[in-house]
């Protein structure tokens, strides 16, 4: 791969088939290991498999992660896969392959990875790391490729490395920023610091109306809890909670007068000793979707959260 004066790179590997697939990932791979740089790879279950099976004995030497399963949120891909790989490793040029977006991927999802991708730049800016992000060219609609070009600076196919002349990354994040829409009629409860408790409860009362596992409800209310507390404390004291279910998901929303100036809010590792900032992270971590609408009135979170164990 061909050298740049940055440290940060982020290429985008395109690929239409298992052999373009193996020719761009197992050399990025094997000339990380051969230079001594720490290696991760996080890439669905089926292509996670593959690489596996190609790299023999070499994948004892390499981080493997399902994105299917540590990525299923695009919002905790950059903290909990990327940082979390890179900051365990300081002082070192990290390597990395990450499949964010892959055939399957709701459309609901998709405007948080495309962001995500966009957002690498930023999060990565001034580090010592490659990350190499393939996109199935045969799979994916013509849009997704066409913001492939647009969030990484470099672009592989059939083995040519070339420049992106579409390169945008803020026009992605920007772009996919979003109103939520809500279905008519959503149950909701208006809050304020004295009624926390109350949004809390009425979250969960409509969990259990619709279903939510027993296992995930201490997830629900700790999200809520991170959501509403930050309204009284950061978004003018007051805001609304919407609950609802679509798509086979329990759907929670929270509006109100903060305004969110920060696109990587949420997307930072916590620092050691770290006071306060952690709210938007850990709902990330602890939902399988999260989707934020930032305007000048007001900011809008949207969580989601599965109702099949």
């Amino acid at each position: 791969m061909a050298q740049t004066a940055e440290p940060f790179t982020h290429p985008a590997l395109f690929y239409a088939d298992e052999a373009g697939y193996l020719a761009g990932t197992v050399p990025f791979v094997e000339d990380g290991l051969a230079a001594g740089e720490p290696v991760a790879v996080a890439v669905p279950g089926e292509n996670l498999a593959l690489l596996r099976k190609a790299l023999g004995g070499d994948a004892d030497r390499v981080r493997l992660l399902d994105m299917e399963r540590e990525g299923r949120n695009p919002g905790r891909i950059i903290p909990r896969v990327l940082r979390g790989f890179a900051d365990a490793h300081p002082g070192s040029r990290v390597r990395i392959i990450g499949e964010p977006i892959w055939q399957g991927r709701s459309v609901g999802e998709y405007p948080a990875c495309a962001q995500h991708e966009a957002l690498i730049n930023h999060a990565f800016a001034g580090r010592e790391a490659t990350i190499l992000c393939p996109y199935d060219t045969a799979k994916l609609d013509r849009a997704v490729l066409d913001d492939a070009r647009a969030t990484h600076p470099v672009l592989i196919q059939d083995g040519v490395e070339r420049t992106s002349d579409a390169y945008a990354p803020d026009r992605i994040v920007d772009g996919y920023n979003l109103p939520l829409v809500r279905p008519p009629g959503a149950a909701h409860v208006a809050y304020d610091a004295d009624l926390l408790p109350d949004a809390r409860g009425f979250a969960l009362d409509r969990a259990d109306v619709l279903g939510l596992p027993a296992d995930r409800r201490d997830d629900l209310a700790l999200a809520v809890a991170e959501l509403t507390t930050n309204s009284v404390v950061h978004g003018g004291g007051t805001g609304t909670l919407w609950v609802w279910a679509e798509d086979g998901h329990l759907l929670c929303e929270v509006r109100d007068r903060g305004r969110l100036t920060d696109p990587l809010a949420g997307r930072r590792p916590a620092q050691p000793g770290q006071i306060g900032g952690r709210g938007l992270l850990l709902v990330n971590y602890l939902a399988d979707l999260v989707r934020v609408h930032r305007a000048d009135d007001g900011t809008t979170i949207r969580c989601y959260f599965g109702l099949r164990s």
